[in-house]
């Protein structure tokens, strides 16, 4: 892999939760052959945060991708959709507007037990009747996989479009 710089911005809330995401997102870089010096990390307070912290590190030169991992359950207000929402919206409109790859890798969980298989985490107990139905990766394995692949798409990009596919248009029309 071509050298690039990944920088991981991580939700302090639900830590226990965030922490392992962020563990697993850099193993996974790791083993990709991104060397730590490569890599950064910043931590925020909540979810709602990271489009601000993603928004500077994508429109720096330092990072050419941004990885954003948090942890939202639901409650019993609608905190957590407005949350989920403008987060995810503000991950995206930061992607569209750098045009670096600005990876969603925010969980958005009904219950604890849900975040902690989600990020690898086993439940010392399931409530009686509840059982695992299906292994769940680490979703921060995911994210920093989504940020390699997006890298990787990128850097193909001309050969992409040099190269037509049976019955697709030679130069598709891309937004600017």
């Amino acid at each position: 892999m071509n050298k690039k710089r990944i920088m991981i911005i991580v939700s302090r809330f639900n830590q226990k939760i965030t922490q392992s995401l962020l563990d697993a997102a850099k193993e996974t870089l790791y083993k990709a052959g991104v060397p730590e010096s490569e890599t950064g990390v910043v931590w925020v307070p909540g979810a709602f945060e990271l489009p601000v912290a993603a928004a500077r590190a994508a429109r720096s030169d330092n990072w050419d991708a941004v990885v954003c991992l948090g942890c939202v359950i639901r409650g019993e207000t609608p905190h957590f959709d407005y949350v989920c929402q403008e987060s995810a919206r503000g991950l995206m409109n930061i992607g569209l507007e750098t045009g670096k790859p600005v990876i969603f890798g925010v969980l958005t969980t009904l219950n604890s037990h849900q975040a902690m298989e989600r990020s690898g985490l086993t439940p010392a107990s399931l409530p009686e009747g509840e059982s695992v139905k299906h292994l769940v990766t680490n979703k921060g394995t995911e994210a920093a996989q989504a940020a390699l692949d997006m890298l990787s798409i990128f850097a193909d990009w001309g050969s992409i479009w040099s190269q037509p596919t049976e019955g697709m248009p030679e130069k598709p029309a891309i937004p600017q």
